[in-house]
Protein backbone atom coordinates (compact mmCIF):
# COMPACT_ATOMS: atom_id res chain seq x y z
CA UNK A 1 0.00 0.00 0.00
CA UNK A 2 2.83 2.48 -1.08
CA UNK A 3 1.77 6.02 -2.28
CA UNK A 4 3.34 6.68 -5.34
CA UNK A 5 3.51 10.79 -7.28
CA UNK A 6 1.89 10.61 -10.42
CA UNK A 7 2.65 14.22 -11.88
CA UNK A 8 0.24 13.76 -14.75
CA UNK A 9 -2.93 13.99 -12.72
CA UNK A 10 -1.34 15.73 -9.62
CA UNK A 11 -2.78 12.42 -7.58
CA UNK A 12 -1.51 9.72 -5.93
CA UNK A 13 -1.42 6.38 -6.81
CA UNK A 14 -1.02 2.84 -5.46
CA UNK A 15 -3.18 -0.04 -4.61
CA UNK A 16 -5.37 1.63 -1.81
CA UNK A 17 -4.30 5.59 -2.23
CA UNK A 18 -6.72 6.29 -5.65
CA UNK A 19 -9.32 5.29 -7.53
CA UNK A 20 -9.45 6.98 -11.43
CA UNK A 21 -7.11 9.62 -12.33
CA UNK A 22 -8.89 12.88 -11.82
CA UNK A 23 -7.27 14.84 -8.65
CA UNK A 24 -8.79 15.65 -5.72
CA UNK A 25 -9.25 14.65 -2.36
CA UNK A 26 -12.62 12.38 -3.31
CA UNK A 27 -10.01 9.98 -5.24
CA UNK A 28 -8.34 9.63 -1.93
CA UNK A 29 -8.76 6.60 0.02
CA UNK A 30 -7.60 7.85 3.28
CA UNK A 31 -10.76 10.45 2.63
CA UNK A 32 -13.41 7.59 2.18
CA UNK A 33 -11.98 5.90 5.13
CA UNK A 34 -11.88 9.23 7.19
CA UNK A 35 -15.41 9.09 6.44
CA UNK A 36 -16.29 5.54 7.27
CA UNK A 37 -14.74 6.36 10.73
CA UNK A 38 -16.30 9.68 11.08
CA UNK A 39 -19.99 8.35 10.48
CA UNK A 40 -18.92 5.06 13.14
CA UNK A 41 -17.65 7.36 15.34
CA UNK A 42 -20.96 9.48 15.58
CA UNK A 43 -22.72 6.43 15.82
CA UNK A 44 -20.95 5.33 18.67
CA UNK A 45 -20.74 8.36 20.74
CA UNK A 46 -25.07 8.09 20.10
CA UNK A 47 -24.88 5.14 22.21
CA UNK A 48 -21.96 4.41 24.65
CA UNK A 49 -20.88 8.16 25.64
CA UNK A 50 -22.77 10.58 26.87
CA UNK A 51 -23.66 14.10 25.26
CA UNK A 52 -23.06 16.37 28.32
CA UNK A 53 -19.33 14.79 28.69
CA UNK A 54 -16.24 16.60 27.69
CA UNK A 55 -14.97 13.39 26.13
CA UNK A 56 -18.32 13.08 23.57
CA UNK A 57 -17.15 16.95 21.80
CA UNK A 58 -13.24 15.78 21.80
CA UNK A 59 -13.94 12.56 20.08
CA UNK A 60 -16.19 14.29 18.07
CA UNK A 61 -13.99 16.77 17.21
CA UNK A 62 -11.05 14.42 16.61
CA UNK A 63 -12.62 12.57 14.01
CA UNK A 64 -14.31 15.56 12.48
CA UNK A 65 -10.51 17.59 11.90
CA UNK A 66 -8.82 14.38 11.10
CA UNK A 67 -11.51 14.03 7.91
CA UNK A 68 -11.59 17.82 7.15
CA UNK A 69 -7.70 18.32 7.13
CA UNK A 70 -7.18 15.62 4.62
CA UNK A 71 -9.85 18.00 2.31
CA UNK A 72 -8.16 21.20 2.91
CA UNK A 73 -4.68 19.60 2.31
CA UNK A 74 -5.79 18.68 -0.96
CA UNK A 75 -6.95 21.48 -1.81
CA UNK A 76 -3.91 23.41 -0.80
CA UNK A 77 -2.00 25.66 -3.07
CA UNK A 78 1.27 23.92 -2.28
CA UNK A 79 3.02 20.81 -0.78
CA UNK A 80 3.93 22.33 2.22
CA UNK A 81 0.73 23.30 3.08
CA UNK A 82 -1.10 19.67 2.29
CA UNK A 83 1.79 18.35 4.39
CA UNK A 84 1.26 20.19 7.10
CA UNK A 85 -2.47 19.40 6.94
CA UNK A 86 -2.16 16.13 6.68
CA UNK A 87 -0.04 15.99 9.45
CA UNK A 88 -2.54 17.60 11.95
CA UNK A 89 -5.36 15.00 10.29
CA UNK A 90 -2.74 12.26 11.37
CA UNK A 91 -2.47 13.31 14.84
CA UNK A 92 -6.15 13.56 15.45
CA UNK A 93 -6.15 9.87 14.11
CA UNK A 94 -3.94 9.32 16.93
CA UNK A 95 -5.60 11.21 19.46
CA UNK A 96 -9.06 9.10 18.49
CA UNK A 97 -7.67 5.77 18.84
CA UNK A 98 -6.00 6.98 21.91
CA UNK A 99 -9.63 7.33 23.24
CA UNK A 100 -10.79 4.45 21.83
CA UNK A 101 -8.07 2.20 23.72
CA UNK A 102 -9.04 4.48 27.10
CA UNK A 103 -12.36 3.41 27.06
CA UNK A 104 -11.42 -0.54 26.48
CA UNK A 105 -9.26 -0.12 29.50
CA UNK A 106 -11.51 1.47 31.35
CA UNK A 107 -14.36 -0.80 31.23
CA UNK A 108 -12.29 -4.15 31.14
CA UNK A 109 -13.17 -4.92 27.62
CA UNK A 110 -11.01 -7.39 25.47
CA UNK A 111 -9.18 -5.96 23.15
CA UNK A 112 -8.69 -8.33 19.76
CA UNK A 113 -5.05 -9.08 18.60
CA UNK A 114 -3.74 -7.98 15.52
CA UNK A 115 -4.07 -11.90 14.29
CA UNK A 116 -7.75 -12.11 15.27
CA UNK A 117 -9.88 -13.06 11.99
CA UNK A 118 -12.15 -10.01 12.64
CA UNK A 119 -9.43 -7.52 12.78
CA UNK A 120 -7.42 -9.32 9.44
CA UNK A 121 -11.18 -8.91 8.35
CA UNK A 122 -11.86 -5.27 8.57
CA UNK A 123 -8.18 -4.40 7.95
CA UNK A 124 -9.26 -6.05 4.01
CA UNK A 125 -12.60 -4.36 4.29
CA UNK A 126 -12.21 -1.50 1.16
CA UNK A 127 -13.29 1.76 1.64
CA UNK A 128 -15.25 2.91 -1.83
CA UNK A 129 -15.11 6.10 -3.25
CA UNK A 130 -18.88 8.19 -3.95
CA UNK A 131 -20.94 6.53 -1.75
CA UNK A 132 -24.49 7.05 -1.56
CA UNK A 133 -25.23 6.00 1.79
CA UNK A 134 -23.85 6.02 5.41
CA UNK A 135 -20.24 4.04 5.02
CA UNK A 136 -20.80 2.56 8.64
CA UNK A 137 -23.36 0.05 6.84
CA UNK A 138 -20.55 -1.85 5.86
CA UNK A 139 -19.53 -2.65 9.45
CA UNK A 140 -23.12 -3.01 10.97
CA UNK A 141 -22.35 -6.69 12.68
CA UNK A 142 -18.99 -4.71 14.54
CA UNK A 143 -22.13 -2.49 16.07
CA UNK A 144 -24.09 -4.73 18.42
CA UNK A 145 -21.89 -4.32 21.41
CA UNK A 146 -19.42 -1.97 23.19
CA UNK A 147 -16.39 -4.46 23.20
CA UNK A 148 -16.88 -5.12 19.19
CA UNK A 149 -17.55 -1.24 18.17
CA UNK A 150 -14.78 -0.34 20.21
CA UNK A 151 -12.55 -2.70 18.51
CA UNK A 152 -13.40 -2.52 14.98
CA UNK A 153 -12.53 1.44 15.67
CA UNK A 154 -9.36 0.52 16.83
CA UNK A 155 -8.64 -1.14 13.93
CA UNK A 156 -9.86 1.60 11.47
CA UNK A 157 -7.65 4.01 13.23
CA UNK A 158 -4.91 2.09 12.89
CA UNK A 159 -5.20 1.00 9.17
CA UNK A 160 -5.61 5.12 8.66
CA UNK A 161 -2.97 5.59 10.67
CA UNK A 162 -0.75 3.51 8.22
CA UNK A 163 -2.31 5.13 5.19
CA UNK A 164 -1.85 8.87 6.22
CA UNK A 165 2.10 7.53 7.13
CA UNK A 166 2.02 6.62 3.66
CA UNK A 167 0.89 9.84 2.05
CA UNK A 168 2.96 12.28 4.05
CA UNK A 169 5.93 10.16 3.40
CA UNK A 170 4.88 10.81 -0.85
CA UNK A 171 4.14 14.43 0.23
CA UNK A 172 7.65 14.86 1.45
CA UNK A 173 9.15 13.40 -1.03
CA UNK A 174 7.88 15.08 -3.51
CA UNK A 175 8.45 18.84 -1.15
CA UNK A 176 12.39 17.84 -1.40
CA UNK A 177 11.61 17.24 -5.44
CA UNK A 178 9.53 20.73 -6.37
CA UNK A 179 10.05 22.75 -3.27
CA UNK A 180 7.65 25.04 -1.59
CA UNK A 181 5.39 27.65 -2.89
CA UNK A 182 7.26 30.58 -1.93
CA UNK A 183 10.18 29.04 -3.41
CA UNK A 184 8.89 28.28 -6.86
CA UNK A 185 7.23 31.65 -7.13
CA UNK A 186 10.73 33.30 -6.56
CA UNK A 187 11.87 30.73 -9.09
CA UNK A 188 8.91 31.91 -11.59
CA UNK A 189 9.42 35.75 -10.34
CA UNK A 190 13.24 35.39 -11.39
CA UNK A 191 12.31 33.36 -14.76
CA UNK A 192 10.37 36.11 -16.01
CA UNK A 193 12.39 39.13 -14.86
CA UNK A 194 15.59 37.18 -16.61
CA UNK A 195 13.62 36.62 -19.65
CA UNK A 196 12.28 40.07 -19.66
CA UNK A 197 15.29 41.50 -19.32
CA UNK A 198 16.69 40.39 -22.42
CA UNK A 199 13.69 41.51 -24.46
CA UNK A 200 14.87 45.66 -23.26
Amino acid sequence: MTYKYNTSYKTYTGPTAYVGKSAGYEKLVVYWLGTTIYDLNLEFLRNFISKMSRTHDQMHQAARSGKQCIVEGALALSVESNLKLTSVSRASYGELLEDYLDYLREKELIRWGKDDSRVISIRREKDLPNKKYKSYKTYTTYMKNPESFVNLMITLCYKQGYLLDQLLRALQAKFIQEGGFRENLFKKRSEYRQKNFYRT
